[in-house]
């Protein structure tokens, strides 16, 4: 038995379920995951069983403290994937599954927000422009189209808010979810303005109070504590967003840089940060994420794209098939490695790739459910290590693109997420923005951005600076420069592929219309 105190985060994520242990000086201990668990159908649905989260939640907390022989736990801190709808009634039932981030029936109701002067105002006040995605939009779709569940519910909940109920019995949501979504970032607070721009009058009493887990704390409840294998009274915190934990664990604060973080995973984010008083440039498009940071008079600025890596896995996967067809048995992993380490060998920016292949559109740095991938300037030349590399390009102008959008690149930009272990990847990026980039030591940075934020409030660490540099420095791998050849080459080319962009929109929805009526 230990009597070293630890501290619990949990990140309740998309695709999996991650709890991390960490002792008093932010090393990982122990960690347990399992995939989450969610349905998706035709017609954009994407929900998730609430009972069923909050079981799963539990048994990987549980699992971990299993593994922590007997060890005092000093505190538990919670985040969790961004946006969605998670309703209960006044008895703390769910009314009905939770809508996710990935759900777009909303997408009309949001457009015509858009459309209109509305749009504006709302992007005005919040920072952040309307997006499928988000709760607000969210809120207008179930009170056309399910006003009975709607009708009983009393909380409207993110997912970490969710979690966070079970544990405390207490209805909260974060600063981060709570402004991006219905607030302003200069108030840190609920906003009038963006909640007539969506009018939300109506439901403005589903919004649960603001509470800040820097400052705040909430006790661990008998019989959560009876199915965590934890002491009753345990300090739970409620973590931030889970992307701005992921960035905060990623060293974008207090790491000695002006630091940006790219998360390429199978979607991609691309996040700075900026003094409160930043302003975007007038007629900036409506797209991106203004989120309060867990540090006073900073804000991070976000734009996220729909698809990263699955523009990898997309031709990993065709030259899967065509290895089939010639009947042969695929590995996909092995594939992917192969292609990986012949990229650099290929030449550079052979042809442009826009890697917009959701079926989704895009949603970073512009909005576009229409949008589709491209691939433009090939000739015969372009063989498939070639396309690869050019794939690898055009994430990496996509990040370009994005952080043109949010005021440039940063001096420095951490990558994490699955691309980030290929060396290839990384040499283009930092080509590209001609920027250093440096990994961070993988055990899930949106659990340790969150145990960061309960070191805070439970006083373990005297501030966020103290913080970030005994816990994350440490982890953070050595700057890797541009190669100077590499970045003068790639140079001219983010103009060229913004312009083929800004070109693409008719087509888009002349093939919209399409395939909608020809494929249904």
């Amino acid at each position: 038995m230990t009597t070293e105190p630890r501290l619990i985060a949990l990140d309740a994520g998309t695709s999996m379920l991650k709890a991390v242990a960490f002792d008093l000086a932010g090393q990982p201990v122990a960690i347990e995951s399992r995939p989450n668990r969610y349905r998706e159908a035709p017609g954009g649905l994407a929900e998730q069983d609430m009972a069923q989260t909050w079981e799963d939640a539990a048994a990987t907390i549980a699992a971990l403290v299993a593994r922590l022989d007997g060890a005092p736990v000093a505190g538990l801190a919670i985040t969790g994937q961004g946006d969605g709808t998670w309703l209960i009634d006044a008895a703390g039932t769910p009314v009905g599954p939770a809508l996710l981030w990935l759900d777009g029936r909303a997408g009309p109701i949001v457009e015509r927000i858009r459309a209109s002067d509305t749009g504006p105002a709302i992007f005005a006040e919040s920072g952040t422009g309307p997006a499928a995605c988000q709760q607000a939009g969210q809120l207008l779709w179930l009170a056309a189209n399910r006003p009975g569940q709607l009708a009983r519910a009393t909380t409207a909940f993110h997912c970490k808010d969710w979690i966070y109920f079970n544990l405390t019995g207490v209805r909260a949501t974060d600063p981060s979810e709570a402004c991006f979504t219905y607030g302003s970032w200069r108030t840190r607070a609920y906003s009038p303005v963006t909640i007539a721009g969506y009018a939300l009058e109506p439901y403005r009493h589903l919004l649960p109070p603001i509470v800040d887990g820097m400052t705040t704390q909430h006790a661990l409840t008998q019989a959560a504590a009876a199915s965590l294998g934890l002491a009753a009274g345990t300090p739970v915190v409620l973590g931030y967003v889970d992307v701005l934990c992921s960035a905060l664990g990623a060293g974008i604060y207090g790491t000695g840089a002006d630091c940006g973080t790219s998360i390429i995973g199978s979607t991609g984010m691309n996040i700075r940060l900026a003094d409160d008083d930043f302003e975007r440039e007038a007629g900036a498009p409506l797209s991106g994420y203004r989120m309060v940071f867990p540090v006073k008079g900073k804000t991070a600025l976000l734009q996220s794209t729909l698809a990263a890596t699955l523009n990898i896995d997309w031709l990993v996967g065709i030259a899967d098939q065509a290895v089939q067809l010639a009947g042969h048995p695929s590995d996909h992993g092995a594939m992917l490695r192969a292609l990986d380490e012949q990229v650099l060998a290929a030449p550079p920016a052979r042809a442009v790739y826009h890697p917009y292949i959701s079926a989704a559109g895009e949603r970073g740095p512009f909005t576009n459910s229409n949008a589709r991938a491209s691939l433009a300037g090939i000739d015969r030349s372009l063989d498939l290590p070639g396309l690869m590399r050019t794939i690898y390009e055009g994430l990496a102008l996509a990040a370009a693109d994005c952080y043109a959008a949010i005021g440039g690149a940063p001096d420095m930009i951490s990558i994490t997420g699955g691309a980030s272990r290929s060396v290839a990847m990384r040499r283009i990026f930092a080509a590209m923005l001609n920027r250093p980039v440096r990994i961070i030591k993988e055990h899930g940075s949106g659990a340790l951005g969150a145990a960061m934020i309960a070191a805070v409030s439970l006083g373990i660490a005297p501030s966020m600076d103290d913080c970030a540099r005994a816990w994350v420095a440490p982890l953070l791998g050595a700057p890797e420069p541009p190669d100077p050849a590499l970045a003068e080459h790639y140079a001219p080319l983010l103009p060229i592929y913004q312009a083929a962009r800004d070109a693409a929109p008719p087509f888009w929805h002349q093939f919209a219309g399409f395939t909608e009526t020809r494929h249904g």
